[in-house]
């Protein structure tokens, strides 16, 4: 890792929309927007960010990882990325070490993974184990971005 060059930070301080447009989300069908990037970063509980700070004014964040939990017992580590140019410097085992320092202490941290990347996790000290998850494809289409709030047109209505 080009160690004077990056920084890792976790708040939003400085941090605006135009810092998240490197090109993360690689591979995802409806990749969300940087405003959207920047609501999520927002709404974790935890979140590092690396960032480069020989870059431009805009598109400095080339890494980051965010965390939801209770606050006490649980966290689940929903996203790590970091850009394509950027990888194999260590700046994802540093994102996750990070963000595990913030969560401290904590009885449960899981995530879930691609089998690819399953070795990555094991030398930062996360173990195998079964998991099950639920995937909402059409959360991730063009609706989200019209302003419309989370859950909204989801809603179950019960009788009786």
């Amino acid at each position: 890792m080009e160690a004077a060059r990056i920084r890792f930070q976790t708040s939003l301080e400085g941090v605006t929309s135009d810092d998240l447009r490197g090109g993360f989300w690689v591979g995802w069908p409806s990749p969300p927007s940087p405003e959207e990037h920047l609501r999520m970063l927002a709404g974790s509980e935890a979140f590092v960010l690396a960032i480069d700070e020989e870059a431009p004014t805009s598109a400095r964040v080339v890494g980051f990882v965010t965390a939801i939990g209770d606050g006490v017992l649980a966290a689940f580590l929903p996203f790590l990325e970091v850009l394509p140019s950027w990888h194999h410097r260590g700046i994802g085992s540093e994102l996750v070490r990070l963000v595990l320092a913030e969560l401290e202490p904590r009885y449960v941290v899981d995530l879930v993974c691609e089998d690819d990347v399953i070795p990555f996790y094991e030398r930062l000290g996360f173990e195998r184990y079964g998991a099950m998850i639920r995937r909402d494809r059409s959360a991730i289409g063009g609706d989200r971005r019209a302003g419309s709030e989370p859950g909204a047109g989801n809603e179950t209505i019960r009788e009786g």
